[in-house]
């Protein structure tokens, strides 16, 4: 008897007390939500806008939308006007020892205030439906029925939308089914069958996935299976077919295609590596800092008849080409068989004109994850078996410097600027910019309060002669653009004017010009050579 008390304890009931069915125009404006009960908005056509509290949401058909006692929610209809149902409820918890419970308007509940999912919705529509075609009976069976409907909806929205404790749970469930997948990367998977197995609604499993892994589900299955394929085409010589297959690929069409958009060259092209990993000749315009760092050299380099080329390389052997005058029967001579690009390539020329000459492998990542575009490198290279050292030697140079540089600026600040014909740009904070993670994330250096103010999410930010005034920073490294000047020495005129004199930095002496091309740089060997730079001033 006592197990039976206790399985009433805590139970929850939902306690419908009106649904409508609203049909706005274009452009309408429905009256102000708000009162003490739970509401749900659910959207069966057309689309508008949820203005709740400070934020607001996007309405479409197929969302529901869950608001709590006591907000305010404003609904707008746009162009194609808007349709839903609207609910209001009591939330009860009944305990089994008692028998005067009153129903909760604030607790902890299974859902939490926004947008809900409801997939899939044509099962939600049933039940909106019936709880519609049975309001305002007078029949008690009829009545219960509609209460044991609206239980029903309840529980279907509550199962796809749970709360915190239990989104640890889902989380945890969907680490494990990663880790399955990894292990059993060769079966024929579906993003349902994957939801099913770790027993998560298929909406969120595929939500929290991409939150561990930053790829959704299938995407990531397939990378696996392509790093399989990778160390299988190096170490056999099994047909590519054969390949495909074991790593659980239906087809040899779909796996090269699947693989050159991964990893940027063929199957047949990656197994070649092995025979051609030590005399391989690339071109790679601007990034030649890596192929250094991985202990290769370029067959040709790149300079900018204002930029010059990257010296800090010590690639004074390795021919030129000049990069406004790209001559495709030029580069032809040098029989590449690989070329690496960045996305900024395409203002010099065109891939089309570069793939004919080699394969072609264009960079998708931003600049700044340096670590991704040197390991990318290496595996187009064959010299993977570099990446730990180079990048382990960089970070204890950087963790070195880092500590003496808290000793000897403390909480001095610091700006970069880049100084050309047109004006100044600063350099952005810790997460953006040739300079930034280097100054202010590996080093540890205090950006000046402009930094952030100016530069926010985007790389550099125009410094106008107003706001230079206010850039009191204690420390300047500042980088000579010539490009723009239509006379030598033009982009230093800016240092000739009273504003520029009056800085503290200036001042005090504390302004220190460094090599535009090792400082206008995403490389490794740049960024320790900007490490070495800053030691040189600061120490």
């Amino acid at each position: 008897m006592n197990d039976e008390i206790k399985l009433l304890r805590d139970t929850a009931f939902y306690r419908l007390k009106d649904i409508r069915f609203r049909s706005r125009s274009i452009n309408g404006l429905e009256a102000p939500v708000c009162g003490n009960d739970f509401t749900l908005l659910i959207a069966t056509a057309g689309t508008g806008r949820l203005v709740l509290g400070d934020s607001e949401h996007a309405i479409r058909r197929g969302q529901c939308y869950y608001i709590v006692p006591g907000r305010t929610a404003v609904i707008h209809s746009e162009s194609d006007g808007l349709a839903y149902y609207r609910l209001t409820y009591e939330y009860w918890r009944i305990d089994g020892r008692k028998t005067d419970s009153e129903p909760v308007r604030s607790f902890q509940s299974c859902l939490r205030q926004g947008v809900l999912s409801c997939r899939p919705f044509s099962q939600c529509l049933d039940y909106l439906e019936a709880l519609w075609k049975q309001r305002g009976t007078r029949c008690e069976l009829e009545n219960f029925e509609i209460h044991v409907r609206f239980q029903q909806l309840m529980l279907f929205l509550c199962r796809q939308n749970r709360n915190d404790s239990q989104s640890i749970d889902m989380r945890q469930a969907v680490e494990r089914s990663i880790e399955h997948l990894t292990e059993d990367y060769r079966k024929t998977w579906t993003v349902e069958q994957l939801a099913e197995r770790a027993d998560v609604a298929r909406w969120h499993y595929t939500r929290i996935f991409k939150e561990l892994t930053t790829q959704y589900p299938l995407d990531y299955l397939n990378r696996i299976r392509i790093e399989r394929a990778k160390e299988l085409l190096l170490a056999t010589e099994d047909r590519l077919l054969d390949i495909a297959s074991f790593v659980g690929f239906s087809n040899e069409y779909y796996f090269n295609r699947r693989f050159k958009q991964t990893v940027g060259v063929s199957p047949g092209q990656y197994r070649r590596r092995r025979h051609d990993r030590d005399t391989k000749r690339v071109f790679a315009p601007f990034l030649e800092d890596f192929l250094v760092a991985l202990g290769i050299k370029p067959v040709v380099q790149c300079t900018h008849p204002r930029w010059g080329k990257q010296d800090y390389l010590g690639l004074h052997d390795v021919p030129v080409i000049d990069i406004e005058r790209v001559d495709i029967d030029e580069l032809s001579r040098h029989k590449l068989d690989m070329i690496m690009t960045d996305q900024g390539f395409t203002r010099w020329m065109s891939d089309d004109g570069l793939g004919r000459l080699a394969p072609t492998y264009e960079f998708p990542h931003a600049g700044e994850d340096w670590r991704q575009t040197l390991r990318t490198s290496a595996d187009l290279l064959g010299r993977m078996d570099r990446v730990s050292d180079v990048i382990a030697q960089y970070e204890y140079k950087a963790s070195r410097a880092k500590a003496l540089l808290k000793r000897a600026v403390r909480t001095q600040t610091v700006a970069c600027l880049r100084i050309s014909a047109l004006g100044m740009s600063l350099y952005s904070g810790p997460d953006h910019g040739y300079t930034g993670p280097i100054l202010y994330s590996d080093l540890g250096l205090t950006p000046h309060p402009l930094v952030q103010r100016l530069s926010g999410d985007a790389r550099n930010a125009i410094l106008t002669r107003e706001y230079m005034k206010l850039l009191d920073a204690d420390h300047l490294f500042i980088t000579l653009d010539e490009r723009h000047s239509s006379w030598e020495g033009e982009e230093r005129s800016v240092m000739d004017t009273p504003e520029w004199k009056s800085l503290p930095a200036v001042k005090s002496g504390c302004v220190y010009e460094v090599d535009f091309l090792t400082w206008m740089n995403y490389g490794i060997i740049s960024h320790g050579r900007k490490i070495e730079d800053v030691l040189s001033v600061l120490v």
